[in-house]
């Protein structure tokens, strides 16, 4: 069966767009319904009224003055609660680390697809970590306009360094130092959003897996340019099942935010991190604090690379329902008690818990969506 669908699409995204095709295959096309809401990226971005994604000034998180600390916390909080979705800035990690960490996956992906392709996933096999594309199994049977590169880079003891790639040679060595930043980060952001929620500031740390167990998984998602953006996502509209979503990019814009009932383009804001409340953290605030639904976009001038590290709990060792403290007559639990997996089946394939208790999980990636 798989064999069919590589005959009949190309295996790789950038190969596809490289070829200097002017039409794009039907397995790209999203419904009509769905085509109406995509314009022109770059225009979108211009547009200066309306609701825009909020900044975060981080600056004062751990300041010794009350006032200032509480204000930036407090500002924290509200994008959660408002958007469930921010452009972090201050926010510690210096600009020559970010920058190492895109320049060594522009030089992964600027190489011959032939040498890309000695990183290669085995989807069907069920081993989704390396280099790959979107296979039709998703929800919809459409293909994203985009190939990817994904692999665990948290904690030490649970990665696999022999996937990482080899050429940049600064690779593995910027990538293992952002992702320990990026845990400090993560450790700092949960500890407000645990405050703001009434409970002690390890309390969401704690219960997504705390240092041993919660997981970093990066995605360089690469969206090469397209003949045809108005037909065609890079990402289709999905939430983060994550517990937060931390996203660098190469300032080309591609990001919508559905809110208010109509698409937002996410404005691209130097030195920034973009951060998703992913539904993880909404599960456990039991929706104060929101996963917002989003997509990508494409474009036909500019390839498009982003840098999504997924913040996730282990998949079987806890139970992911509102804690008891978010829930009152007033508010009763709005989820179920679900594992993490069990919350990626009911997403993926609409199963009820017991289905999704009775079928063993296939590693696919289509939970690892970001933009």
């Amino acid at each position: 069966m798989v064999s069919t669908i590589t005959a009949t699409v190309p295996s790789r995204v950038e190969r596809l767009a490289s070829s200097g095709i002017e039409r794009i295959p039907k397995e790209y096309i999203r419904p009509e319904e769905e085509r109406r809401s995509i314009g022109d990226i770059f225009e979108e971005e211009k547009i200066a009224g309306g609701p825009q994604v909020p900044t975060v000034d981080l600056k004062g998180i751990n300041s010794e003055d009350l006032e200032v600390r509480e204000k930036c916390r407090e500002e924290l909080r509200k994008a959660a609660v408002d958007w469930g979705v921010m452009h972090l800035v201050n926010h510690g990690i210096s600009e020559e680390l970010t920058g190492r960490v895109k320049a060594a996956g522009e030089g992964f992906f600027g190489q011959p697809i032939e040498e890309k392709e000695k990183y290669a996933n085995d989807q069907a096999a069920g081993n989704v970590q390396g280099y790959g594309s979107k296979l039709a199994n998703n929800a919809s049977g459409q293909l994203e306009w985009e190939d990817y590169f994904f692999h665990c880079i948290f904690p030490e003891d649970k990665t696999d360094l022999s996937i990482w790639p080899k050429t940049p040679s600064d690779y593995i060595d910027a990538t293992k130092e952002y992702a320990k930043q990026l845990r400090a980060l993560a450790t700092k952001v949960l500890a407000v959003l645990s405050l703001g929620l009434g409970l002690e500031e390890g309390r969401l740390e704690k219960e997504v897996g705390g240092m041993e167990e919660l997981l970093l998984q990066m995605k360089i998602n690469y969206y090469p340019k397209c003949p045809q953006p108005e037909l065609a996502l890079g990402v289709e509209a999905h939430t983060d099942v994550s517990a937060l979503t931390f996203i660098l990019h190469n300032m080309v814009p591609g990001l919508q935010l559905f809110y208010g009932g109509k698409w937002v383009t996410a404005k691209c804001v130097p030195n920034s991190i973009i951060m998703h409340v992913g539904d993880t953290v909404e599960i456990l605030s039991n929706g104060k604090y929101k996963s917002i639904l989003h997509r990508g976009v494409v474009n036909r001038e500019k390839v498009r690379v982003s840098w999504a590290v997924f913040c996730e709990p282990p998949k079987d060792k806890i139970l992911l329902q509102p804690l008891p403290e978010t829930v009152s007559e007033a508010e009763p639990p709005r989820f179920p008690p679900r594992t993490f997996a069990q919350h990626i089946k009911h997403k993926l394939f609409r199963q009820s818990d017991q289905e999704a208790a009775d079928t063993p999980k296939p590693d696919n990636d289509d939970h690892h969506q970001s933009n």
